[in-house]
């Protein structure tokens, strides 16, 4: 089992950037695929970007391509979620989830273990 706790949300203009860091306790964080989900209030969380256990392999999506950047540190037990040229459409709270796994995964259903979240407002 591992416990992902999130952290480096907060409130940024349009435009700005903020880098998102997810801790994982354990030895085993190098065991996981990892990947960052986003929930606006009233919509279902959406995948934003993965990654694979040894960092080769990311995955995202065409909203955030091209402005969010996924990457880990084995060594430091941490996947981070670099977002830059943020737009208020990116408002949500931020989770990290980690899928038992070579691969990430765009399915919520394929993680296994979710930290509780960070909030990011991108103010206009």
């Amino acid at each position: 089992q591992v416990q992902l706790v999130e952290s480096g949300g907060g409130l940024v203009q349009a435009g700005g950037s903020l880098r998102l860091s997810c801790a994982a306790s354990g030895r085993t964080f190098s065991s996981y695929a990892m990947g960052w989900f986003r929930q606006a209030p009233g919509q279902v969380r959406e995948f934003v970007a993965g990654i694979s256990r040894s960092g080769g392999s990311t995955l995202d999506v065409d909203s955030v391509n091209g402005r969010f950047s996924i990457s880990r540190d084995n060594g430091k037990y941490t996947v981070y979620l670099q977002m830059d040229n943020l737009k208020p459409e990116d408002t949500a709270v931020y989770y990290c989830a980690a899928r038992p796994s070579l691969f990430s995964s765009r399915s919520r259903s394929d993680y296994a273990f979710w930290g509780q979240g960070t909030q990011v407002t991108v103010s206009s």
